[in-house]
């Protein structure tokens, strides 16, 4: 299994990136995707989710700004980040979860720094 995050760097504040995540080894279809963000000094925290619906759930922190979304015939996933902050800077990493068997897998994660 091999979840292969991408799209990080460095942008001012207001600027937008954009994340993508390529998923190989798993029933992609089958999985809900997630962006999780880890800031410095801080636990891991859940940005955002897309289930096999497409049904999608954000973080209080950034609705309105980011938008994940899938493509199933790519085995990907995207977060389009706009509207960045500075408190938006940490690793983010990509994680795909089956209901079917409870298992999760994580990807690398990717730096993301916005400066102020």
């Amino acid at each position: 299994v091999q979840l292969q995050a991408s799209g990080g760097g460095l942008v001012q504040t207001g600027g937008s990136l954009r994340l993508s995540c390529a998923a190989s080894g798993i029933r992609f279809n089958l999985h809900a995707m997630s962006w999780y963000c880890q800031a410095p000094g801080k636990q891991r925290e859940l940005v955002a989710n897309i289930i096999t619906s497409g049904h999608t759930n954000y973080a209080d922190s950034v609705k309105g700004r980011f938008a994940i979304s899938r493509d199933r015939a790519k085995n990907t996933v995207w977060l389009q980040m706009n509207s960045l902050k500075p408190e938006d800077t940490g690793v983010y990493y990509c994680r795909a979860y089956s209901p079917y068997t409870d298992r999760t897998f994580w990807g690398q994660g990717t730096q993301v720094t916005v400066s102020s």
